[in-house]
């Protein structure tokens, strides 16, 4: 037997309603012309047994619906109605299904009448211009709505970049009436969905990630990635200055008059690296060596490279090694790592891959910490090691042949 609880409310039509709201079904409707209304909805009522036993209940049930109904209300649903002949209540009219009968019942029912009329002239503003983002507009009406207040800015930055492809720009370069460069670098998500839509295929370069890629994706001029060093040879500093930093383009076309080249991958370990003749110490970033490669003049030195002992340490030497075969590991050994055991740490992410490009001396070190041989997930921080290791490591090094400047 049906429980009273279980029977559909007033409430429950309201929210079946809303959720065709939410999901887009009656905006959709509007725009596309298509019919929606007069719409059925879900009724759960009393069985036979429950109309026997719980008739005041029931009573009370049909009452609260002609209540919320159209009729009592002057708008929302209306109750279609059946008559049933009980063997023991005799004849009776009861609900036998709800239906919304317009759009305009519907809206005023969950209260959204102002939001459709809005969201309908934001449409029409942007289907004018750009008819391709019909869908989209039904889908993520919620975030036209939000950005209400802006929506007719961001459809004239959809425009601009329509009007001018890869314009080779940077943002602040960008004259929309209205609009700073500070309105879209707060919106680069949602004018990356969609100027994926409106811009022609050739005018997305898809290698770039739309938010944190959105310059280069879209064909604006993007801020230059930077690469810091340092010159630990006093001799050897630009017009008295050691510690520098540059566009990657700048460093490719550098070409330093140094012997030898250290890549670290710490920035405090690049500030703190001792006096070191005929050398420059670079900060690798980790995986963006990348930059590096186009420097080819460090391909005349001789080069180190010094990460952190752990896995993805290697995995960056060996990437390194792609663009220098000739690079060399510094302070990645097993006698360094042995000696610091006291400063081990966990490595929480391990590389479970192979790597082709190291020594038999490395493939050591990067097997052991692989496959646990020294200890559970190992990890020793270039910044752990001991700086008189670090000093004594330099000494060790084969001389350089510096000529004076």
């Amino acid at each position: 037997m049906s429980e009273p609880a279980a029977w559909t409310t007033p409430a429950d039509i309201r929210n079946e309603v809303r959720r065709h709201w939410e999901r887009g079904h009656i905006l959709a409707a509007r725009l596309a012309g298509a019919p929606l209304f007069p719409l059925a909805l879900r009724l759960r009522r009393p069985d036979a047994k429950a109309l026997a036993a719980q008739f005041d209940a029931v009573r009370k049930w049909i009452g609260a619906l002609k209540e919320g109904s159209k009729p009592a209300c002057g708008f929302g649903y209306d109750i279609l109605w059946e008559e049933i002949n009980h063997r023991q209540l005799g004849r009776n009219l009861v609900p036998a299904g709800i239906r919304v009968e317009s759009e305009r019942d519907a809206l005023r029912l969950i209260g959204m009448q102002r939001q459709a009329a809005r969201f309908s002239a934001l449409a029409e503003a942007t289907l004018t211009q750009f008819p391709i983002l019909r869908d989209w507009l039904v889908r993520y009406f919620a975030k036209v709505l939000e950005c209400g207040d802006d929506w007719q800015r961001i459809i004239a930055v959809l425009a601009w970049f329509r009007d001018h492809p890869r314009a080779g720009l940077y943002l602040r370069q960008i004259d929309i009436p209205g609009v700073d460069s500070k309105f879209i670098e707060a919106r680069k998500g949602l004018l990356s969905e969609l100027l994926d839509r409106v811009l022609p295929p050739e005018a997305v370069d898809t290698r770039f990630a739309a938010g944190r890629g959105f310059e280069q994706r879209y064909g604006l001029a993007a801020k230059p990635p930077l690469i810091r060093f340092r010159l630990p040879d006093p001799r050897l500093a630009i017009r008295g200055l050691s510690d520098l930093t540059i566009p990657a383009a700048d460093f490719a076309r550098l070409d330093l008059d140094t012997e030898r080249v250290f890549v670290t991958e710490n920035e405090t370990n690049m500030l703190a690296f001792p006096e070191a003749a005929g050398s420059l110490v670079v900060f690798g970033k980790g995986y963006a060596l990348d930059l590096l490669a186009e420097a080819q003049w460090l391909a005349r030195k001789v080069l180190y490279y010094w990460g952190d002992l752990d896995t993805h340490g290697f995995v960056i030497l060996d990437r390194l090694r792609a663009a220098f075969p000739a690079a060399q590991s510094f302070l990645m050994d097993r006698p360094t790592l042995l000696a610091h055991r006291a400063f081990w740490v966990w490595e929480s992410e391990r590389y479970e891959g192979t790597l082709g490009r190291l020594t038999a001396a490395e493939r050591d070190v990067f097997d052991a910490l692989q496959r646990d041989l020294l200890g559970d997930h190992v990890r020793l921080e270039q910044e752990r090691i001991a700086f008189g290791w670090l000093e004594r490591a330099l000494s060790a090094l084969p001389a350089m042949l510096v000529q004076p400047v």
